[in-house]
């Protein structure tokens, strides 16, 4: 076993934090979850603007780089073409961007949105129905998508362009903080990422477990217990931990590759035989209503609630600003992930591309398993959020499955793929927690290392699982991963630094491409490292 690679302060570091937040909400669940509870409510309502700016500059920021001669930088070697094709490219990223959880927030997020509706809107009102709509695709579409990409600019730049053989945050703050990222700095920067990836982790997890059961449970008969959940879970850490071993090309490629054919089956099917002309219809006219109001809703605030000229409801708050900060908590994570998929494309490529084709996908699970559920409720064929809120969500989403056509079979399609997207986004994870915490990844972490997280992943949010925390563990990483909005402008200014400079120093490029001139980077930093400190005689 080979642990020379291992950056172990950065390891240790990671699994203590971890431990540290797990074992205090085993002995006092109750007085620990109050706590978290506390400085969630108090990060969201003092600072929740901030998530609000971060969101829209990352987005700005984005485009801007995309059309810039920043934008044609490519990825790689002179003339190398994408490492995989389009199809198998958009699976891996999507896949490891949404997870299972696209399946449950598709479903039945228009249903919270129905019954509270932002902007004082009348709850089960018409214009409450017309926002139900669109929320949830404003929630997982472009600023959610440029948040997840923003990481992925400094680290695919370094990795494949200045050929640094390293997938750390850490290291993609490098241009900014010099040689400190080499010491506690970088370890503290690194291990707040993994903490935080870990709770965002947990967040999927108590997600999806729940709803697979439900599934399990439509087509089995069998009760959906804890033991049932326990068996979901270790079926999946079985999956994904194979997935992990095999490697990048083998595992996580191939899985993710079932996963959006079945998720294409899925929604062919409920178009086709379901209400294809409301859901057409539907979508259109959310898309409208999001692209005339995307200002109003990314920068709405309720700061008139605080001080009792309207009736305060929480929206921004329990909405927006949590999917931001989910959101910035699994950014690094996809943004690591995405940098390492993306070698033989330009910036343009990887960025418009994964926000993009990222969008498009979730615009697709919302509007047509989204506006199935709406359809269902408003003609009466089947009362969804009553259904809801005396059986729980997980039981809502199989029941509105339970509508189609072939019942039973679209209930196993449905299960199945949510197994599949969970198993997806934990090996993606574990890959890149295990690439983190090496000094190098010349190819792929170290297998024992991918095996090591793999379970860490699954283990530790199933003993909070037994103890009802899980949601918990979620609300401590997003508090935890408050600095990364600090991070996420540090990797921006770190990646227009560098390339800068190394659009500078290279010899000429081509209108469409630029390649920069790796002997002319070498020789530029060989000399500025010589002007900071004399070199050893």
């Amino acid at each position: 076993m080979n642990t020379k690679l291992i950056d172990w302060p950065t390891f240790i570091g990671a699994f203590v934090l971890l431990l540290g937040v797990v074992v205090p909400l085993i002995i006092f669940p109750e007085a620990g979850v109050e706590v978290v509870n506390q400085a969630n409510t108090f990060m969201t309502s003092n600072f929740g603007v901030l998530y609000l700016i971060m969101g829209l500059l990352v987005f700005a920021f984005l485009i801007f780089v995309a059309f810039s001669a920043n934008g044609h930088i490519l990825l790689g070697d002179e003339g190398e073409k994408p490492e995989f094709n389009s199809f198998s490219w958009a699976a891996m990223l999507f896949a490891a961007g949404i997870g299972s959880s696209i399946l449950y927030w598709a479903v039945i997020e228009w249903a919270y949105y129905y019954q509270g509706p932002p902007f004082g809107i009348e709850p089960e009102s018409k214009e409450a129905i017309q926002w139900s709509t669109a929320y949830g695709i404003f929630h997982w579409g472009p600023i959610a998508w440029a948040i997840y990409t923003l990481p992925a600019l400094p680290i695919a730049y370094f990795y494949y362009v200045r050929k640094k053989p390293v997938l750390k945050i850490s290291e993609a703050c490098r241009p900014l903080l010099g040689r400190t990222v080499d010491g506690p700095v970088g370890h503290i920067i690194d291990i707040l990422f993994m903490f935080g990836l870990m709770g965002g982790a947990g967040t999927t997890l108590a997600l999806g477990t729940p709803m697979i059961a439900e599934g399990i449970s439509e087509l089995t008969g069998l009760e959906a217990d804890m033991t049932m959940q326990t068996f979901i879970l270790l079926l999946c850490t079985a999956i994904f931990a194979f997935s992990a071993y095999s490697g990048l090309k083998k595992g996580i490629k191939l899985l993710s590759d079932i996963n959006l054919w079945l998720a294409l089956f899925l929604l062919g099917f409920i178009f086709l035989f379901g209400p294809t002309r409301f859901l057409t219809e539907t979508t259109t006219n959310s898309i409208g209503i999001l692209m005339d109001n995307f200002f109003k809703m990314a920068t709405w605030t309720e700061p008139f609630g605080d001080i009792g000229a309207f009736e305060e409801t929480g929206f921004p708050e329990g909405w927006t600003i949590f999917y931001w900060a989910w959101w910035l908590v699994y950014a690094p994570f996809v943004g690591l992930f995405v940098a390492r998929i993306s070698r033989g494309r330009t910036i343009r490529q990887m960025v418009l591309g994964t926000m993009v084709y990222g969008t498009l996908g979730c615009v697709l699970f919302f509007g047509i398993m989204g506006n199935f559920g709406l359809y269902l409720q408003m003609t009466g064929s089947f009362d969804a959020i009553g259904y809801m809120n005396e059986y729980g969500a997980p039981a809502a989403i199989i029941a509105i499955i339970g509508q189609l056509p072939l019942a039973k079979f679209m209930v196993l399609i449905f299960t199945v793929l949510a197994i599949i997207f969970l198993a997806t986004t934990f090996d993606s994870s574990s890959y890149i927690l295990s690439a983190v915490v090496q000094k190098e990844v010349e190819n792929e972490p170290l297998r024992w290392n991918r095996l090591f997280w793999a379970f860490a992943l699954c283990l530790l949010p199933l003993a909070l699982m037994f103890l009802g925390g899980l949601g918990t563990l979620q609300t401590a990483s997003i508090v935890g991963g408050f600095p990364l909005i600090f991070i996420m402008f540090m990797l921006a200014l770190s990646f227009m630094k560098a390339s800068n400079e190394d659009i500078r120093a290279s010899e000429g490029y081509e209108p469409k491409t630029i390649h920069i001139n790796r002997k002319k980077i070498l020789e530029r930093l060989r000399k500025k490292r010589y002007q900071q400190k004399p070199p050893e005689q």
